[in-house]
């Protein structure tokens, strides 16, 4: 088992009145899973999201990833955690604008004190292994929106991280990239990497071999299709 979250609460002040975000959310994922968490908009994904990113600590409950308590982790910890643990991909692509397909990939390689020539070569693996072994020298700006998301995977995989994390991965895409994102997805997973996605579309969700539903801050497992063809999203 990669990751283990029993019993979690998150609770916010707002103002003087307690609100509970997540409530009594248990989830455990094994290593080479493809899990996607769908809800609409305000359900707690992202709350739920920031939680297995170990951008936040919950209320209460614990969390075991790989093996560690993240909830006994210092913010140092934590941080490393993030760095070997985890693959983020975002719906914006986060790149740097001034700099290459292949100084992005290698940013995660820099922050873990790879020696620079390691770095770039696994950040041109990294590429390779997302199609883009052609593109390593161009700038975000020459690319397409698809290139830059499968900039982004590189980078979120080339440190070999335990989980790919991603939130709602084709949500700035047309139809025609998040395919081949979806595709990407599916070639990284049938190569062993384990795979949780965030998302409010049924289309997207259902390319995951696994699917758990959060409404109000309660995640519950789905065994078949989901009814909706899509959560309204109201960002």
């Amino acid at each position: 088992m990669i990751l283990n979250l029993q019993h979690i609460y998150k609770d916010y002040m707002q103002g003087k009145m307690e609100v509970h975000i997540l409530k009594d959310i248990s989830l455990s994922v094994d290593k080479g899973e493809y899990l996607a968490i769908m809800g609409p908009s305000g359900s707690g994904k992202t709350t739920l999201m920031n939680l297995i990113g170990c951008l936040d600590k919950p209320t209460s409950g614990t969390y075991f990833l790989n093996g560690k308590d993240v909830l006994a982790c210092t913010d140092n910890e934590l941080s490393d955690m993030r760095l070997y643990n985890i693959g983020f991909v975002f719906q914006s692509f986060n790149l740097l604008p001034k700099q290459s397909a292949l100084e992005n990939v290698c940013l995660p390689l820099v922050y873990a004190g790879v020696p620079k020539k390691e770095r770039i070569e696994r950040a041109k693996q990294a590429l390779e292994r997302v199609g883009l072994g052609e593109r390593i020298d161009f700038k975000p700006t020459q690319l397409s929106g698809g290139q830059q998301q499968r900039v982004a995977i590189a980078r979120a995989i080339v440190n070999q991280p335990a989980i790919l994390l991603a939130d709602e991965p084709t949500g700035a895409l047309d139809s025609s990239s998040g395919t081949q994102v979806m595709d990407l997805f599916q070639k990284l997973n049938d190569e062993g990497m384990t795979i949780i996605m965030i998302t409010h579309d049924a289309d997207i969700a259902a390319h995951a071999k696994r699917l758990a539903i959060i409404r109000d801050g309660i995640l519950t497992e789905k065994e078949d299709e989901p009814d909706e063809k899509t959560f309204e999203d109201h960002h």
